[in-house]
């Protein structure tokens, strides 16, 4: 109890006092810097709290406690690679220290290190296989490295999780989305009857249209362009007119509503030629030269965005006093 409260007392003076060199005096133990740090840490004085805890740690390099909260207050400021060292150090000492793990975890996904991440998580989940929360970031790791039905395999772990969390559910979708399975219709259902959102909209009508269901394809599609504004990006509206195009021409080659679509499509600012080519070669009759009048006009308008700006874009050079 005495020990309790003379830290206590210690803390308030030194956050009160920081002047007083005495709050850094020899008598104070590792641990008695360490509670002062996170004092400051839980105040939000992240410069305070760090300075604190690099006392702790350098008093007792053993005390993976200070290094794994100056970790936490690196990432908290955004730097992101020096909290992978502090985390990197403990799991040095202590691979299967699950907290370091967890932390270091998702710190490399924020560097942008995937393989590393794949390789803690692999490792936490071998620790903590319960942890649905892991597997989740696993997945979407496994997902980034392209590993799409390793992605799925983590995800089926967890089925509690794919009922109970939109986010694991829509993964779920998209990784059997990307293998072209039947059963990514399903859960991208399942997903938009409880949420909405126009880019997983426009992604479960593409899979409609794989699977070639062109009438639940264009239903999607048009909800799609209808959540849409002129200043969507991801989708873009002119991306998402020119699918509704696509999948009218290919439906019924003799469509005038997908010439229509696709004119509007490219007033709006689609300009992928090479879309607009592939797509020309999936339809006959009279679209088909409707298609090469478009794609004759888009490189034309092409070739002018090209040369128009060399012109524009020359400014008059300073001119000096004396030559």
């Amino acid at each position: 109890m005495k020990k309790s409260f003379y830290i206590f007392l210690l803390i308030i003076f030194c956050l009160f006092f920081p002047f007083i060199s005495g709050c850094a005096g020899t008598a104070v133990t590792a641990e008695e810097y360490y509670l002062i740090g996170m004092a400051y840490f839980d105040l939000g004085k992240f410069e305070d709290a760090e300075k604190w805890l690099n006392r702790a740690r350098s008093a007792d390099r053993t005390m993976t406690a200070s290094s794994y909260n100056l970790g936490r207050l690196a990432f908290e400021r955004q730097r992101y690679e020096e909290a992978s060292r502090y985390f990197e150090s403990i799991l040095r000492r202590d691979p299967d220290n699950v907290i370091a793990l967890r932390a270091a975890a998702y710190t490399k996904i924020m560097i942008g290190d995937i393989e590393a991440a794949d390789k803690h998580y692999s490792r936490l989940l071998a620790l903590v296989p319960e942890s649905a929360d892991s597997g989740y970031n696993h997945a979407l790791v496994l997902f980034a490295m392209g590993r799409y039905t390793e992605s799925e395999e983590v995800l089926e772990r967890y089925p509690d999780a794919l009922h109970e969390n939109k986010d694991n559910l829509l993964l779920y979708a998209r990784t059997q989305a990307a293998q072209k399975k039947i059963e990514a219709i399903d859960n991208f259902s399942l997903w938009l009857s409880s949420h909405t959102d126009a880019k997983v909209r426009f992604e479960y009508a593409v899979v409609l249209e794989s699977h070639e269901l062109y009438a639940r394809a264009l239903e999607e599609f048009r909800k799609a362009f209808s959540d849409t504004s002129p200043a969507s990006i991801d989708p873009k509206r002119s991306d998402v007119r020119f699918a509704l195009a696509r999948v009218l021409l290919i439906a019924d080659g003799s469509n005038t509503e997908g010439i229509t679509e696709l004119q509007g499509a490219v007033a709006d600012g689609f300009n992928d030629i090479a879309a607009v080519e592939e797509l020309s070669r999936r339809v006959s009759g009279t679209n088909r030269d409707e298609l090469r009048s478009i794609i004759n006009n888009m490189r034309n308008t092409s070739a002018s965005a090209r040369t128009a700006p060399a012109t524009a874009n020359v400014s008059e050079p300073d001119l000096e006093t004396d030559p």
